[in-house]
């Protein structure tokens, strides 16, 4: 099995449950808050370890506590974190997330180290690009090492996964060749093309998307399940699994995750969006980040 090799960032999640959110000038009491490794490259890391795949992990924290839990948090699911950087002048990222009793939540980000990783550090570590079979991307780094992160692997012959979260109207045109799977969801879709109603015409809009250069598109839909729209054979659908919902956080990760383990292990296209469409399902009904992704056996198990 060849090994994925995730770029991208890590937050410590604090997330705090109040009874509504204040008004300006106003002090509430919080009933209470819990802390929980989180951050999309962080994820997707974890993810691919908890489905037993082979996978390392770039990235960077400070050096603090948070920083340690979340290094010792990959470690535990056999995630190789020696690429992990320690930036000594920052913090590690946070997310702040707020939870009235309703339920909707308002979320602040801190990216603290995250935003410090830099070309450098990733032309640094290119022995890394060499000894895996794909590259798995997402955009919570700064744009210049998401840029040498999709060239150092593409000029290394290996395949490019990008999870375009959180989406920018402006990536760079010239980036789209080089991308073997960009995977959106539809409100993401969206943002690339600067088309709000492209969730409602995603065949055309996945159309438009691959004509960007990127050889295959792969929109996610929730329940509806995905849209793969393959460089080669016909676009389809993939109908979702009719689960109960509680909590959709790192149902993407899961996604993008699942998929670039089962593309490095030989699986085509279609078989692997369907995987991690199971994958997915299964995240959306257990609550928390990298607490709710599966085992191997709790996928093959749960649905």
């Amino acid at each position: 099995m060849s090994q994925v090799l995730v770029v991208g960032s890590l937050n410590m999640d604090i997330t705090v449950q109040l009874p509504h959110f204040p008004a300006v000038g106003e002090t509430i009491l919080a009933a209470r808050s819990t802390t929980s490794p989180g951050g999309k490259g962080a994820n997707q890391a974890y993810a691919v370890g908890r489905l037993g795949g082979r996978v390392r992990f770039l990235g960077a924290v400070g050096p603090d506590p948070y920083g340690r839990e979340l290094r010792a948090n990959l470690e535990r699911a056999q995630v190789d974190v020696s690429g992990l950087l320690v930036k000594q002048d920052a913090e590690t990222g946070r997310a702040i997330i707020y939870v009235d009793s309703r339920g909707d939540n308002s979320i602040v980000v801190l990216p603290g180290a995250n935003a410090l990783l830099t070309a450098e550090d990733i032309r640094a570590q290119a022995d890394a690009f060499k000894d895996c079979g794909a590259v798995l991307l997402q955009m919570e780094i700064p744009m210049e090492a998401v840029r040498c992160a999709i060239e150092t692997a593409a000029a290394a012959g290996k395949r490019v996964i990008l999870d375009p979260a959180p989406a920018t109207g402006d990536f760079p045109a010239d980036l789209y060749p080089y991308l073997d799977v960009i995977k959106p969801n539809e409100t993401e879709l969206g943002i690339l093309l600067g088309d709000r109603e492209a969730g409602s015409h995603v065949e055309e809009a996945a159309k438009r998307l691959r004509g960007y250069g990127v050889k295959n598109v792969i929109v996610t839909l929730g329940e509806k399940g995905a849209y793969v729209a393959p460089e080669k054979g016909e676009a389809a659908f993939i109908p979702g699994y009719p689960v109960k919902a509680v909590d959709t956080t790192a149902a993407g990760d899961s996604f993008s995750a699942a998929l670039a383990m089962k593309l490095s292990m030989g699986a085509e296209l279609f078989e692997a969006a369907e995987y991690a469409n199971r994958v997915s399902a299964v995240v959306v009904t257990r609550r928390g980040a990298q607490d709710s992704i599966p085992t191997w056996e709790e996928v093959e198990n749960g649905l």
